[in-house]
């Protein structure tokens, strides 16, 4: 399968999603009294010291071509829990912030397609999305894969944001078993992403509401 314009659009904005996740951990870490990211150069917009080859390139890009579900990463801000004021409360808040930031940028994006394109193009009631102009395909494919990567970083499956929940309910006597747990939650993870359609089934009915906003239905 050739690589075709839509598919470059994409993967840009899957590029651009996690990057400003990551930046978004680090700023709030720093909020938090540790400067580890800032110290490592990892506040910064420049997509290159976040890329990791395979999260960020190869499967991103497979996944893409090949119509498989695509799921991608970057390398993870360090965080230097003692350094924050109150590591384990704060360790959340810094955990959370980059879904919460997908979310954001989903609600900017959608707004900015919703306005800047007020009547995109429908063919015998059908949502033509080829057919749009560039800059509203752009809007919305931003909005969709910050929806989706935010989602999908909820998911209480470490290393994802969303085990952060997890840890922050449990006692703390059961820490010590969660976190001997935690070195195969990617195996866990990619069970998820390629054998259950949980992820495709968590995602569609936001994506559904995005559509509805965006499209004006």
């Amino acid at each position: 399968m050739t690589i075709d314009g839509q598919t470059i659009v994409w993967f840009v904005c899957l590029v651009g999603a996690v990057v400003l996740h990551e930046v978004s951990h680090g700023v709030v870490a720093l909020a938090f009294g540790d400067d580890t990211a800032r110290r490592a150069g990892r506040l910064t917009l420049n997509p290159l010291p976040h890329l990791d080859p395979l999260g960020s390139l190869i499967l991103p890009a497979f996944g893409a071509i090949t119509g498989l579900p695509v799921i991608g990463w970057a390398k993870p801000v360090p965080v230097t829990p003692a350094r924050l004021r109150r590591p384990r409360r704060d360790m959340l808040w810094v955990s959370l912030a980059g879904p919460f930031t997908n979310f954001a940028l989903c609600a900017a994006a959608a707004t900015a397609a919703r306005l800047a394109y007020p009547t995109p193009r429908v063919s015998a009631g059908v949502l033509a999305f080829a057919e749009q102009p560039l800059g509203f395909r752009v809007l919305f494919s931003f909005a969709f894969v910050n929806l989706a990567l935010g989602l999908f970083n909820l998911l209480p499956i470490p290393p994802l944001d969303g085990s952060s929940l997890v840890e922050r309910v449990l006692p703390a006597r059961w820490l010590p078993t969660w976190w001997r747990f935690r070195p195969y939650g990617i195996l866990v993870l990619f069970v998820v992403v390629f054998s259950t359609g949980l992820v495709g089934r968590l995602i569609e009915p936001f994506a559904e509401e995005l559509t509805r906003f965006v499209y004006r239905m």
